[in-house]
């Protein structure tokens, strides 16, 4: 045996030594990787299933908006889904889930999501770096004005049994506010929020992710986002939303 193979069978030797005595203790040591052992299969998926549970929990301050405007356009559906029910019979939709609609929409996304995230974060570091984007950010902020007048409306309306007299102006405010969101949401999400967070470095965006955290416990006392997206989802079970009945018919034979 030369000289080279008689260091490698000692390091392994005394590699596999450590693992043995560390396993006693319940340890591994790091130097077991390093002479290519490796943990027992229970350490190794105890360590993957923490790893698993960190990524789980890791929600960039970008991916927290968009998954919040995903609850907001869940509400946007039950608005248009409101307004073409009440055109075909007033009676037909219950107030209590569209009041409570609308005070998600106040609570969630003008109270939390635009003023405390939005008009407080991200459009003011876009608008003071001017150019194309300082234009949109000012007209994304006026419909953050006109979303709101149109949500004391709907809250005003929905306070008792909506009359036929009433059914057609408040189902041409639900959907001019669901047809203004919906774009509104878009432009924000492959505009707005893309060329903030290439305005910040790594570092600034994981700090940004973490005060949204703060601000949502702060405001909610708990997770807003999975409040909301219960909240909503016993919305449209109220109303018979169901995602089967969503499903597109076959198109037209030609």
């Amino acid at each position: 045996m030369d000289d080279t193979s008689r260091r490698r069978a000692f390091l392994v030797a005394t590699g596999a030594a450590l693992v043995t005595a560390c396993q006693k203790n319940g340890q591994v040591p790091v130097a077991a990787a390093a002479t290519g052992s490796t943990p027992p299969d229970e350490n190794r998926s105890s360590t993957n299933q923490q790893n698993q549970g960190k990524d789980a929990e890791d929600v960039s301050a970008t991916e927290d908006l968009m998954r919040e405007h995903g609850a907001i356009r869940r509400v946007l559906i039950v608005y248009r889904e409101a307004a073409a029910r009440l055109r075909a019979k007033a009676g037909s939709v219950p107030p209590d889930p569209l009041q409570q609609a609308a005070q998600l929409m106040r609570s969630f996304a003008e109270e939390y999501h635009e003023k405390k995230l939005e008009e407080t974060h991200i459009f003011p570091a876009l608008a003071k770096a001017g150019g194309p984007l300082a234009a949109t950010v000012s007209t994304l902020i006026a419909q953050h004005r006109r979303g709101r007048e149109i949500t004391e409306s709907i809250l005003a309306m929905t306070q008792k049994t909506v009359s036929p007299q009433a059914a057609e102006p408040l189902a041409r405010s639900l959907e001019a506010f669901a047809r203004m969101y919906e774009l509104h949401a878009a432009i924000e999400d492959t505009v707005i929020f893309p060329a903030w967070k290439k305005a910040l470095t790594p570092k600034e965006l994981d700090a940004m992710g973490d005060r949204f955290e703060d601000i949502e416990h702060e405001t909610f006392g708990k997770d807003g986002f999975e409040a909301a997206v219960a909240q909503v989802g016993s919305i449209e079970k109220a109303l018979g939303i169901d995602l089967d009945a969503w499903t597109a018919p076959p198109p037209p034979r030609a």
